[in-house]
């Protein structure tokens, strides 16, 4: 039993971007304890696939993160099982704002240690008791009160596209880098409303519960993260007061939510928040390119990177296997050749 995709990525990204497949992209998480993670990830992979659900999924112990599509005409199925699943009945599904279908072009489930890597020893707090969850007009409400600290628990390269105003936006490489971080951060502001926020919520679950076990007494998180807060902007006619987009972690690399762009091209300085990956495999670098400088530049972020994809296809793979990568996820949105990121 095959319980994995074989077919090349190149292919598949191919026929996704071809197809005129309607699929509905969405996010959901449970931590939830899961006694047997490979047993529960191989069932739902089988599950999924027939579901014709695309996406990356991590299952451990603790419970459940995903961020996939579902073909539109299989979406009511899609919700029934989700309702018959003991596992996930009764979970938000945070459905994309701006949502092009062409989000995920494969099925992706795998086993962690942790949905999310915090780097934190649960056995040391309690997990549990988290912050006071907010809707968005409980948000705006408290973004308004001058004892309100609005912290971003996100990345460098999500906040510089798009922030809450006024919000602190801590400049990390990873959700674990940010807790100590940010503790330090606020360190002299532990009577203050700690109002934090993240994409969809699963980061906040946890860091809420760390910095009250830390001693900060008035903590809250913003329910559903930014795709919540968005979709209850629009359908309630409040306030926005989130600026730029919202990065996300699929083809797309963001989703609108405010007409301002708040963020510059990495290569030549002028207003741009489209984020774009190096088109050289080896360096695959995440960085803000406008349409001029992809153009000038074939989609790379160096002059380097240029000069090799126009190589045979033979000769770029030998450099590829002579590269030491590393953990390239550290790399995102830094490089000495990138002279305009901030």
């Amino acid at each position: 039993m095959i319980l994995h995709n074989r077919v090349d990525r190149r292919i598949l990204k191919k026929k996704l971007r071809e197809s005129n497949e309607k699929r509905v992209t969405l996010s959901f998480y449970r931590y939830i304890q899961l006694a047997e993670p490979e047993e529960y990830r191989n069932q739902l992979f089988l599950d999924f696939s027939n579901l014709g659900v695309f996406g990356r999924i991590y299952v451990a112990h603790e419970g459940v993160n995903a961020q996939i599509s579902v073909p539109e005409e299989k979406f009511e199925a899609f919700k029934s099982y989700i309702s018959n699943s003991p596992e996930l009945n009764g979970i938000r599904l945070n459905i994309a704002i701006d949502d092009d279908g062409k989000s995920f072009f494969q099925l992706k489930i795998q086993i962690r240690n942790k949905i999310v890597a915090d780097g934190l020893n649960d056995n040391t707090f309690d997990v549990t008791d988290r912050g006071t969850h907010l809707s968005a007009e409980e948000f705006n409400k408290l973004a308004n009160d001058p004892d309100t600290v609005i912290v971003d628990m996100r990345n460098h390269y999500e906040s510089e596209v798009g922030h809450f105003q006024d919000a602190i936006c801590p400049d990390v490489d990873t959700f674990r880098e940010s807790l100590p971080i940010v503790e330090k951060m606020l360190e002299d502001k532990k009577e203050k409303n700690i109002v934090m926020y993240c994409t969809g919520g699963i980061r906040c679950e946890k860091a809420s519960a760390y910095y009250k076990h830390k001693g900060f007494k008035n903590v809250f998180q913003l329910d559903g993260g930014i795709i919540e807060y968005a979709r209850q902007v629009k359908g309630q006619g409040l306030e926005n007061k989130f600026l730029g987009k919202n990065f996300v972690f699929d083809e797309r690399l963001g989703e609108r939510i405010s007409e301002e762009v708040i963020s510059t091209c990495h290569q030549c300085g002028q207003p741009c928040d489209d984020h774009t990956n190096c088109k050289n495999d080896g360096c695959h670098l995440l960085f803000i390119q406008c349409k001029e400088c992809a153009e000038k530049h074939q989609g790379c972020c160096s002059t380097e990177c240029k000069d090799i994809i126009n190589l045979p296809e033979e000769e770029q793979k030998e450099i590829r296997k002579g590269l030491n990568k590393g953990r390239q996820v550290f790399k995102k949105g830094r490089s000495e050749k990138l002279l305009f990121k901030k």
